[in-house]
C-alpha cells in the first residue's frame, strides 16, 4: 500500500467534494476545481473525508495511487487557502507592470515590452515593479504560469539579470579574464 495514498484526505468546513463517475469536483471559497480520476483508482467520498484505493498491485497503478491522493489534497488546500508563487525581476531598467486585470507587461532588455496574459483563476500583484506574486487555487496551473513567466528571460548567471523565483539562489559565474 502506498504510504501517501493510504492516508485519507480530510474535508474542512465550507468545502464540497462530489464524485460523478470518473470526475471529481472540489468547491470552496476560493473556487471550483475538477479532476478526472484514472480508471484503475477508486475514490470514495465520505461525509468528512476522501479515501483513495487501488484495484491492483501493478507498478503503474501503485504510482497513480499516491499521485491521485496528493492531487485531491492539493485541490482541497487550493479551494480553502490557495497557493502563491513569488518571482523577482532583477536588472537595471528591468520591471513588470500590470496592464488591466489579466495582463502583465515586462520590460526586460528587449526592444519592446513583453506582454503576458494570465489564464483564468490566476491573479497577480506587483511590489515596487520588481517583485511579482501570483496566486490561485490550482497548484498545477499556478506552477505552470510561474515557469512560463520565468522562461521569458531566465536569470543570467554572469550578471544575474532576468526573472527568477524569490527563493532561488543563482551562483554567479566569473567572466572572461584578460590576457595575462
Amino acid at each position: 500500500m502506498s504510504r501517501v495514498g493510504k492516508k485519507p484526505v480530510s474535508i474542512p468546513q465550507g468545502v464540497r467534494v462530489a464524485l460523478a463517475g470518473a470526475s471529481l469536483s472540489v468547491e470552496g471559497p476560493k473556487g471550483k476545481l475538477l479532476f478526472s480520476v484514472p480508471p484503475e483508482i477508486k475514490v470514495a467520498v465520505e461525509k468528512d473525508r476522501v479515501v483513495v484505493t487501488r484495484g491492483s498491485d501493478l507498478k503503474t497503478v501503485r504510482q497513480k495511487h499516491g499521485m491521485v491522493r496528493s492531487v485531491i489534497s492539493n485541490m482541497v488546500t487550493g479551494v480553502t487557502a490557495g497557493f502563491q508563487r513569488t518571482l523577482e525581476v532583477q536588472g537595471v531598467g528591468y520591471k513588470v507592470e500590470k496592464q488591466g486585470e489579466d495582463k502583465l507587461a515586462f520590460t526586460i532588455g528587449y526592444s519592446h515590452p513583453v506582454i503576458f496574459a494570465l489564464p483564468p483563476g490566476i491573479k497577480a500583484s506587483i511590489e515596487k515593479n520588481v517583485r511579482l506574486t501570483i496566486t490561485g487555487a490550482d497548484k498545477h496551473a499556478l506552477g505552470q504560469v510561474a515557469a512560463n513567466i520565468r522562461a521569458i528571460k531566465h536569470a543570467d548567471p554572469y550578471k544575474l539579470k532576468g526573472i527568477k523565483y524569490a527563493e532561488e539562489r543563482i551562483k554567479q559565474k566569473v567572466g572572461k579574464t584578460g590576457a595575462a
